[in-house]
């Protein structure tokens, strides 16, 4: 079998596989919503890490993602898989994560996909662990353009995407370890910042686009 038609069939497999997770902890343990949202959306974020081992080619590698938009979107009208879903009808992260993902594939994919690697690394797990630390310890708010948020769910944010963002530049970039982090701390900066300004599930679009630009500009 070829080797890109493996990539697909392994990318569904895991991505349908962490949904079946999300589900089946959500129900067996009656988690938050919250927290499986989160679990799911750590999960399917870090494709991105498997899809640079599997795919040769960019055509191939943005077949899943563009999928998931129209899947994800699907799945927010008729609430199909509940463990990714918010109560809030206005919110579009689940379907705007997936649009990031293929921008920053088809951009970034045939030149240097460690670039768009660092955006998603910054939402998947910054972003993940924000609202976790944020729900169940968030103490001391502070608001944004009416977005609410919490000094510790933006410490989590640029700890997570710290740390995130410099195992992935070690594996995957060129670049020598203290630049990587020099790299990394600027990089957690601009998405924790991007994130405290966001709303409406917007973060899952502007925090993967406007950190990779900046790691472009570097």
């Amino acid at each position: 079998m070829d080797d890109n038609l493996l990539g697909l069939l392994i990318s569904y497999g895991y991505v349908f596989g962490i949904l079946l997770m999300g589900e089946g902890i959500r129900k067996l343990w009656q988690l938050s919503p919250e927290f499986t949202r989160k679990f799911v959306h750590i999960g399917v974020g870090n494709w991105y890490i498997l899809a640079l081992l599997l795919f040769t080619s960019k055509v191939y590698a943005l077949i899943p993602p563009l999928t998931f938009i129209v899947l994800n979107y699907i799945s927010y009208r008729q609430k199909i898989f509940k463990a990714m879903e918010l109560t809030d009808s206005s919110n579009l992260g689940t379907v705007y994560f997936p649009i990031s993902l293929s921008i920053l594939v088809w951009l970034t994919w045939d030149t240097a996909p460690y670039l768009g690697g660092v955006g998603i690394m910054a939402m998947t797990w910054g972003d993940g662990f924000a609202a976790i630390v944020g729900q169940n310890w968030g103490r001391r708010l502070y608001s944004i353009f009416g977005n609410r948020k919490s000094l510790e769910g933006s410490l989590a944010m640029f700890l997570f995407s710290f740390l995130a963002i410099t195992l992935f530049l070690t594996a995957f970039s060129p670049l020598p370890l203290p630049t990587a982090v020099l790299q990394a701390i600027l990089l957690a900066g601009v998405a924790t910042v991007v994130e405290a300004l966001s709303g409406a599930g917007l973060d899952n679009l502007l925090v993967p686009l406007l950190t990779s630009g900046v790691a472009l500009i570097l």
